[in-house]
Protein backbone atom coordinates (compact mmCIF):
# COMPACT_ATOMS: atom_id res chain seq x y z
CA UNK A 1 0.00 0.00 0.00
CA UNK A 2 1.19 3.48 -0.72
CA UNK A 3 1.35 5.88 1.99
CA UNK A 4 3.06 8.70 0.73
CA UNK A 5 0.10 10.88 0.98
CA UNK A 6 0.21 10.35 4.93
CA UNK A 7 3.77 12.80 4.63
CA UNK A 8 1.76 15.72 3.56
CA UNK A 9 -1.73 16.35 5.31
CA UNK A 10 -3.68 19.38 4.64
CA UNK A 11 -0.76 21.01 2.42
CA UNK A 12 1.43 21.75 5.08
CA UNK A 13 4.55 21.06 3.13
CA UNK A 14 4.28 24.23 1.47
CA UNK A 15 4.21 26.32 4.17
CA UNK A 16 6.79 24.40 6.03
CA UNK A 17 8.71 24.80 2.52
CA UNK A 18 7.88 28.83 2.89
CA UNK A 19 8.85 28.76 6.72
CA UNK A 20 11.83 26.87 6.31
CA UNK A 21 12.84 29.46 3.46
CA UNK A 22 12.23 32.26 5.54
CA UNK A 23 14.56 31.04 8.30
CA UNK A 24 17.46 30.52 5.86
CA UNK A 25 17.52 33.85 4.32
CA UNK A 26 16.81 35.45 7.77
CA UNK A 27 19.83 33.11 8.99
CA UNK A 28 22.10 34.18 5.81
CA UNK A 29 21.48 38.18 6.29
CA UNK A 30 21.95 37.94 10.26
CA UNK A 31 25.74 36.45 8.69
CA UNK A 32 25.86 39.02 6.18
CA UNK A 33 26.05 36.85 3.46
CA UNK A 34 25.36 37.35 -0.17
CA UNK A 35 23.50 34.33 -2.29
CA UNK A 36 26.21 34.16 -4.24
CA UNK A 37 28.95 33.52 -1.13
CA UNK A 38 26.50 30.69 0.23
CA UNK A 39 25.84 28.84 -2.91
CA UNK A 40 29.81 28.78 -4.15
CA UNK A 41 29.88 27.41 -0.11
CA UNK A 42 27.38 25.03 -0.48
CA UNK A 43 28.10 23.74 -4.34
CA UNK A 44 24.58 25.04 -5.76
CA UNK A 45 23.64 27.71 -8.27
CA UNK A 46 22.22 31.30 -6.71
CA UNK A 47 18.84 30.82 -8.61
CA UNK A 48 18.55 27.37 -6.75
CA UNK A 49 19.45 29.13 -3.63
CA UNK A 50 16.89 31.86 -4.21
CA UNK A 51 14.13 29.33 -4.99
CA UNK A 52 15.23 27.44 -1.73
CA UNK A 53 14.64 31.06 0.11
CA UNK A 54 11.43 32.09 -1.13
CA UNK A 55 10.24 28.44 -0.43
CA UNK A 56 9.38 27.00 -3.93
CA UNK A 57 12.02 24.22 -3.97
CA UNK A 58 12.66 21.73 -1.39
CA UNK A 59 16.63 21.27 -1.38
CA UNK A 60 18.17 17.43 -0.95
CA UNK A 61 19.09 16.72 2.48
CA UNK A 62 22.47 16.78 1.94
CA UNK A 63 22.26 19.97 0.53
CA UNK A 64 20.29 21.33 3.47
CA UNK A 65 22.52 19.98 6.08
CA UNK A 66 25.17 21.75 3.84
CA UNK A 67 23.32 25.23 4.20
CA UNK A 68 22.80 24.45 7.78
CA UNK A 69 26.39 23.97 8.28
CA UNK A 70 27.56 27.06 6.53
CA UNK A 71 24.77 29.44 8.55
CA UNK A 72 26.01 28.22 12.09
CA UNK A 73 22.47 26.69 12.46
CA UNK A 74 20.63 23.24 12.70
CA UNK A 75 18.46 21.25 9.98
CA UNK A 76 16.47 20.75 13.10
CA UNK A 77 16.11 24.52 13.60
CA UNK A 78 14.57 24.77 10.04
CA UNK A 79 11.79 22.73 10.42
CA UNK A 80 8.81 23.97 13.27
CA UNK A 81 8.14 26.32 15.37
CA UNK A 82 9.86 26.13 18.79
CA UNK A 83 8.02 24.05 21.41
CA UNK A 84 8.90 23.80 24.91
CA UNK A 85 5.90 21.67 26.39
CA UNK A 86 6.96 18.92 28.60
CA UNK A 87 4.74 16.84 26.73
CA UNK A 88 3.55 16.83 23.01
CA UNK A 89 0.97 14.44 21.41
CA UNK A 90 0.53 14.20 17.53
CA UNK A 91 -2.19 12.39 16.17
CA UNK A 92 -1.80 11.02 12.64
CA UNK A 93 -2.17 13.90 10.35
CA UNK A 94 -1.17 16.26 12.80
CA UNK A 95 2.59 15.95 12.45
CA UNK A 96 4.70 18.82 11.12
CA UNK A 97 6.43 17.76 7.99
CA UNK A 98 8.68 19.26 4.81
CA UNK A 99 9.79 18.04 1.98
CA UNK A 100 12.66 17.26 0.98
CA UNK A 101 14.64 17.18 -2.65
CA UNK A 102 15.18 14.40 -5.01
CA UNK A 103 18.16 13.92 -7.63
CA UNK A 104 16.32 11.73 -9.44
CA UNK A 105 13.87 13.28 -11.99
CA UNK A 106 10.37 12.11 -11.95
CA UNK A 107 10.59 10.94 -8.28
CA UNK A 108 8.71 12.24 -5.62
CA UNK A 109 9.85 14.27 -2.53
CA UNK A 110 11.39 12.44 0.42
CA UNK A 111 9.39 13.93 3.32
CA UNK A 112 10.36 14.20 7.21
CA UNK A 113 7.16 14.16 9.92
CA UNK A 114 8.84 15.41 13.17
CA UNK A 115 8.65 13.40 15.88
CA UNK A 116 9.91 15.38 18.52
CA UNK A 117 9.43 19.76 18.50
CA UNK A 118 12.19 21.74 18.58
CA UNK A 119 13.01 23.53 21.51
CA UNK A 120 16.96 24.39 22.71
CA UNK A 121 18.37 22.40 24.95
CA UNK A 122 16.49 19.43 23.28
CA UNK A 123 18.38 16.20 23.31
CA UNK A 124 16.70 14.59 20.30
CA UNK A 125 15.52 14.85 16.90
CA UNK A 126 12.94 12.73 15.61
CA UNK A 127 11.05 12.24 11.96
CA UNK A 128 9.44 9.59 10.38
CA UNK A 129 10.98 9.36 6.81
CA UNK A 130 8.58 8.72 4.21
CA UNK A 131 10.16 7.85 1.22
CA UNK A 132 9.12 7.08 -2.30
CA UNK A 133 10.62 4.46 -4.80
CA UNK A 134 14.10 5.61 -5.68
CA UNK A 135 14.11 9.04 -2.85
CA UNK A 136 16.49 9.10 -0.30
CA UNK A 137 18.86 11.29 0.98
CA UNK A 138 20.26 12.31 -2.08
CA UNK A 139 23.44 12.68 -0.89
CA UNK A 140 25.95 11.74 1.68
CA UNK A 141 25.90 13.16 5.41
CA UNK A 142 28.41 14.04 8.26
CA UNK A 143 28.45 15.48 11.55
CA UNK A 144 28.56 15.06 14.76
CA UNK A 145 26.02 12.81 16.96
CA UNK A 146 24.72 9.50 16.34
CA UNK A 147 21.99 7.52 14.93
CA UNK A 148 18.89 5.13 15.64
CA UNK A 149 15.91 4.07 13.24
CA UNK A 150 13.74 1.45 12.68
CA UNK A 151 12.36 0.66 8.64
CA UNK A 152 8.70 0.77 9.32
CA UNK A 153 7.52 -0.24 5.97
CA UNK A 154 9.43 -1.24 3.06
CA UNK A 155 12.67 -1.58 1.49
CA UNK A 156 16.16 0.84 2.01
CA UNK A 157 19.43 0.53 1.06
CA UNK A 158 21.46 2.20 4.10
CA UNK A 159 25.73 3.14 3.04
CA UNK A 160 27.86 3.96 6.50
CA UNK A 161 31.42 4.84 5.93
CA UNK A 162 31.46 2.73 2.22
CA UNK A 163 29.68 -0.48 4.19
CA UNK A 164 26.19 -1.12 2.23
CA UNK A 165 23.06 -2.75 4.42
CA UNK A 166 19.84 -3.75 2.70
CA UNK A 167 17.00 -3.42 5.07
CA UNK A 168 13.35 -4.40 4.99
CA UNK A 169 10.65 -3.76 7.62
CA UNK A 170 10.97 -4.64 11.19
CA UNK A 171 15.23 -4.00 10.43
CA UNK A 172 16.70 -1.47 12.68
CA UNK A 173 20.40 0.03 12.42
CA UNK A 174 22.29 2.37 14.54
CA UNK A 175 25.86 4.46 13.43
CA UNK A 176 27.56 7.29 14.64
CA UNK A 177 27.25 10.18 12.59
CA UNK A 178 30.59 10.99 12.35
CA UNK A 179 30.87 8.60 9.52
CA UNK A 180 29.56 9.46 6.13
CA UNK A 181 26.30 8.58 5.82
CA UNK A 182 23.20 8.46 2.61
CA UNK A 183 19.77 6.00 2.14
CA UNK A 184 17.83 5.26 -0.44
CA UNK A 185 14.23 3.15 -1.45
CA UNK A 186 15.43 0.39 -3.31
CA UNK A 187 12.10 -0.97 -3.38
CA UNK A 188 8.71 -0.02 -5.14
CA UNK A 189 6.66 0.89 -2.47
CA UNK A 190 7.07 3.86 -0.11
CA UNK A 191 9.22 3.23 2.40
CA UNK A 192 8.46 4.46 6.28
CA UNK A 193 11.52 4.92 9.07
CA UNK A 194 11.63 6.21 12.13
CA UNK A 195 14.58 7.96 12.54
CA UNK A 196 15.95 9.65 15.57
CA UNK A 197 19.65 11.44 15.96
CA UNK A 198 21.25 12.87 19.08
CA UNK A 199 21.79 15.42 19.71
CA UNK A 200 19.78 17.52 16.79
CA UNK A 201 21.99 18.50 13.97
Amino acid sequence: MDRQSEGTPNGTDASARAVMGEKLRHARRIHKMTLKTVAERVGCSESLLSKIERGHVAPGLDLLARLAETLNTSVAALFSETSTAGLVVYQEGERPTIEVGTQNAGTRQTVLQRLVPLADGRLLNGNVHVVPPGGGSSGTLSHRGEEVGYVVDGYIELTVDGKVSLLGAGSSFYFSSRLPHSYRNIGTETARIVWINSPPY
